[in-house]
């Protein structure tokens, strides 16, 4: 572990409080006859009498522990001058020590218990596969894809696409547009402010060279990346324009029309003027999803008009990056019946295990901390809806999506067999894991020419012979370091984490004479002034790293210059290059490594850590070594053979320059629009029989809906912060509830037509949405639509007075202003069915035809009264058509019902806790009676244990929770509403 050396400082410390006269009553190490002395049992003061302090320190803190915060304290230790003081400090950081040991072998426990129980879950759930499927699991043995491991390089990379057909500039006559979204941090196309802060990395430099490079793929026509509008003073007014254009789309030299290109979209979400972190912008998504969803629409209407014989272009795609991207993906996916894809780039479940880990965060302050809960259910809520999830390596896969309940291998290659073949999977889906590593932009990477013979005779004289001007400053910066610069320059190219392992590779260094003979080793550890100021963590490597320069005496022998620029790191290469050198990346465990093919593409060599993403690095390149981070030997080995060889540098070179393409953008946008374009099309009918009748509202109506959406993302139906909510307790007489929401709405007259809504006693009471644009001409003609969505139930789960008395509330205060009862609507929203809903609403002699649309099942069947295709032929209301197809997509209603019915016996063999309810049921829609509310599981266990049998599904208790409803994926109250 990094930043160790001051453990024998400590331990001599304890030694010496146990020999020292008097020291031994108090002294953190105790003498060895005192009952006090920390042991490595189960108390730090056992009645053990032969206390090995070097044993235990070096067992439970240098292997177990991240001793940051002690190494403080120890600092502090250390100027104590007072011996009773001192004495008593060391024995706190004893305690401290032995608790952080005892609570880290505690959560290993958990872990351990949880992993286990998770397994003996996924067995049962591969048993009742095999049942329900009639399949063996051995039957995927034969898959094809990215899963199975291949010995060629070029092989690796250029998968079996089974029956896809590779990209090619046959599909240039094709206007594709796609929706990459990537919510969090600071993103722009130029002058990037990578490294800012931690949600300004590596994934906005992703994405935005993603988009420019899809832009300039054959049948690509404009790009879209969605990303937060923030009108910050603390950031660059940049960040705050609304669309930034990345490139123009010229296909062939044609004139591809104004809205081609690729596209940095900013949608305001939350407060304007505050730069929020990732952690605290969970709350905004929803009002993210809206204002994404106006533009879509605007912009496929202004598409269809360029490229689509006046029919709208909807994307072909949507990309959702990390978990809130993702998130919001999903409902921008479910909303318009398009594909969804999504990349993890780092992932919550690996992260929460991680800190866990550490034993020094309980789960509730890392929850806290990092709503970390919350980003592993929007990482869920992605699974459930993506077709594809595209990640950098193989490891990710295995490693990391393995920890979901959404993903599990074997099941997946079941589902995919059968889905092949064309055989039912009743209701089932795992996504499609797919490995297309990251790319890299080489238009501006010319690889020095270097000679065979290796001595390095030109490259000195031609170092020698340069003036000071001529050279890059970062070379002369690097060189000032070194006694004898043109030695083959050893580099390595990270941040200063423990992580990165960097204190090892000095360690090899400095004990390999050889080596350090031979060559030189610079080290760019990012930027600093003062070490003193920087983290914890990275004040430490920095610290111990010049102490291992002072402990070899590597003077002249390492540089580590404190400042480069993101325009120097391509010359940092080049000089690397020029010197014969080698790059290595010496990381413990290592994601990707991105920085390995930028080495390679300059020309250089590597040696790379054999944990994470090198491992596909290095077999596709063919360009270097593998080694043990943990082996010191083992990297100086590496270094030494390339470096000394000068025929297997030359061989790795000539392989990493041969086969670099294989990361460049056109080769993954090609695999990228390969795979997507397997994805089945899905597009929503309504936007394909628009009614001739509708003509001039439609028109109307989509100029102006950008206005209405732009209020409306200060809207919720669940009430959020931002919506027009009364947010005082309300009083009992739904009259007063309803004028109070009235007289808000009349305060906001002055704004364009909004969503209202009033909440009951914490519970949803009503809301309105502003120009709904659908092809039913009543809804088209509404200038203000309400919303009420009041849920008033009595304990048998039947409606209560009081819902019936807000909805006749409702219509009496709208009504009773002649202006604004010309231009609403209404509709109802409810979990009830549809026959208990007109059964209500008799009671209080209201018309179904008073409501323009009826959301019934929780969401599972619209219906529109007094429109015509919506009465059969007994002049009954039936659910809209297109809404019930719209909502089909994953959905089995006979696995549902199974499932749950499978889930839900109690664990004590009374029998089922729960039985079907039939007359709540309907075909999008299963519905269950609770027999005993105290027997049944929670909806977190339930949702868990459907999504690891691949079921896609909304699970929830309602109506007083006397009903266990579940609804498909696509369908919700608010998802009706969009």
């Amino acid at each position: 572990m990094a930043g160790n050396e001051w453990i024998n400082g400590y331990l001599e410390a304890i030694l010496d409080s146990r020999t020292a006269p008097g020291g031994g009553g108090g002294g953190g190490g105790g003498g060895g006859g005192d009952p006090k002395s920390p042991v490595a049992g189960a108390s730090p003061r056992g009645p053990h009498m032969n206390f090995n302090p070097t044993h235990y320190f070096v067992e439970e803190v240098v292997k177990g522990v991240d001793e940051s915060d002690l190494h403080r304290t120890w600092i502090k230790v250390v100027a104590t001058r007072n011996a009773r003081e001192r004495s008593t400090r060391l024995e706190n950081m004893c305690w401290r020590i032995w608790h952080l040991a005892r609570k880290k072998k505690q959560l290993e426990l958990e872990g351990l218990q949880r992993m286990s129980a998770r397994r003996k879950e996924q067995e049962q759930v591969r048993r009742e596969a095999t049942e329900d499927l009639a399949e063996d699991l051995s039957e995927a043995a034969d898959t094809l894809g990215e899963l199975v491991p291949v010995e060629m390089a070029k092989k690796k990379f250029q998968r079996n696409f089974s029956d896809l057909t590779v990209w090619s500039d046959d599909n240039k006559e094709k206007k594709l547009y796609i929706v990459l979204i990537s919510v969090h941090g600071l993103v722009r196309g130029e002058n990037m402010e990578l490294g800012r802060d931690s949600d300004t990395g590596g994934q906005v430099k992703y994405v935005v060279e993603l988009a420019r490079a899809l832009s300039m793929m054959p049948g690509v026509y404009r790009v879209d990346l969605f990303t937060r509008q923030v009108s910050s003073p603390d950031v660059d007014w940049s960040y705050g324009e609304p669309t930034e254009m990345l490139t123009t789309s010229s296909i062939d030299g044609e004139g591809m029309g104004e809205s081609g290109g690729a596209y940095i979209v900013r949608i305001p979400c939350g407060p304007r003027d505050k730069y929020l972190k990732k952690e605290a912008l969970w709350p905004y998504l929803q009002e993210f999803v809206d204002g994404a969803l106006g533009h879509i629409l605007n912009m496929s209407k202004a598409l269809g008009e360029q490229v689509g014989n006046g029919r709208p272009v909807l994307p072909y795609v949507i990309h959702g990056h990390y978990a809130d991207a993702g998130d919001v993906a999903a409902l921008l996916s479910g909303a318009l019946n398009v594909p969804m894809v999504l990349t993890g780039h780092s992932l919550g479940r690996n992260k929460l295990e991680q800190l866990l880990k550490q034993g020094r965060m309980s789960k509730e302050d890392i929850d806290s901390t990092y709503k970390i809960m919350r980003r592993i259910e929007g990482e869920e809520l992605a699974l459930d809806a993506s077709e594809l999830v595209i990640t950098s390596t193989r490891q990710e896969i295995d490693e990391q999506w393995g920890l979901y309940d959404g993903f599990d291998v074997k099941l997946e290659k079941v589902l995919r067999a059968r889905a092949r073949r064309g055989v039912s999977c009743h209701g089932r889906f795992m996504p499609r894991m797919v490995v297309i590593p990251p790319g890299m932009d080489f238009s501006n990477v010319f690889p020095e020419d270097i000679d065979g013979d290796g001595d390095g005779k030109d490259d000195i004289i031609s170092l020698e012979g340069a003036s000071p001007k001529s050279m890059p400053p970062i070379w002369a910066e690097v060189m000032r370091f070194l006694t004898n610069p043109h030695k083959p320059m050893i580099l390595a190219l990270s941040r200063p984490d423990p992580k990165k392992n960097i204190t090892t590779l000095v360690k090899a260094f400095g004990e390999c004479r050889p080596l350090r003979e031979l060559a030189n080793l610079t080290l760019i550890m990012g930027n600093r002034d003062d070490i003193d100021e920087m983290s914890a963590g990275n004040a430490s490597v920095l610290t111990t790293v010049l102490k291992l320069i002072d402990k070899y005496d590597l003077y002249g022998s390492v540089a580590f210059p404190k400042h480069h620029n993101q325009a120097d790191v391509p010359e940092i290469y080049r000089l690397a290059a020029k010197m014969k050198g080698v790059f290595i990346n010496p990381a413990l465990v290592e994601p990707f490594g991105l920085t390995l093919i930028e080495a390679a593409a300059h020309g250089l060599p590597i040696v790379a850590t054999k944990n994470g993403g090198p491992v596909d690095i290095t077999t596709a390149l063919n360009n270097g070594l593998l080694v043990d981070p943990h082996d010191q030997n083992a990297i100086a080995d590496a270094l030494l053979k390339l470096v000394a060889d000068k025929n297997l540098w030359q061989e790795c070179r000539r392989n990493g320059l041969r086969n670099i393409h294989l990361y460049s953008w056109p080769e993954h946008c090609r695999t990228y629009l390969t795979r997507i374009a397997g994805c089945r099309l899905r597009n929503p009918r309504w936007l394909k029989d628009t009614p001739a009748d509708a003509g001039a509202d439609e028109e109307e109506l989509l100029e102006d809906s950008m206005d209405a959406q732009d209020l409306s993302l200060r809207l919720s139906i669940d009430g959020e912060k931002n919506s027009l909510c009364i947010n005082e307790p309300l009083s009992s007489d739904p009259q007063d509830q309803v004028q109070k929401i009235m007289n808000k709405i009349k305060q906001s007259s002055a704004l364009p037509p909004s969503l209202s809504s009033v909440s009951e006693g914490g519970k949803n009471a009503a809301e309105a949405a502003g120009s709904v644009v659908n092809k039913y001409p009543v809804l088209r003609r509404r200038r203000r639509l309400f919303v009420i969505a009041v849920d008033c139930y009595q304990d048998d789960g039947r409606a209560s007075k009081k819902m019936l008395q807000v909805i006749q509330e409702v219509f009496r205060a709208v009504r009773s202003d002649s202006q604004m009862s010309k231009i609403s609507g209404f509709a109802l929203s409810t979990a009830m069915p549809l026959s208990e809903t007109l059964q209500l609403l008799q009671l209080g002699k209201i018309q179904a035809t008073d409501f323009d649309a009826l959301i019934c099942g929780s969401g599972s069947e619209v219906y529109y009264p007094g429109t015509s295709h919506c009465i059969d032929a007994e002049g009954k209301l039936r659910p809209d058509q297109d809404y019930l197809l719209h909502i089909s997509h994953r959905w089995s209603h006979d696995g549902a019902r199974q499932t749950i019915a499978k889930l839900m016996v109690a664990q004590d063999g009374s029998g089922d806790v729960v039985e079907q309810d039939v007359a709540s049921s309907n075909e999008h829609c299963v519905s269950f009676l609770i027999k005993d509310t105290k027997k049944v599981k929670t909806i977190d266990e339930m949702r868990e244990r459907l999504r690891m049998r691949g079921l896609r599904c909304h699970i929830m208790y309602c109506r007083n929770s006397t009903r266990l409803q579940v609804i498909p994926l696509l369908a919700s109250r608010s998802q009706a509403l969009r």
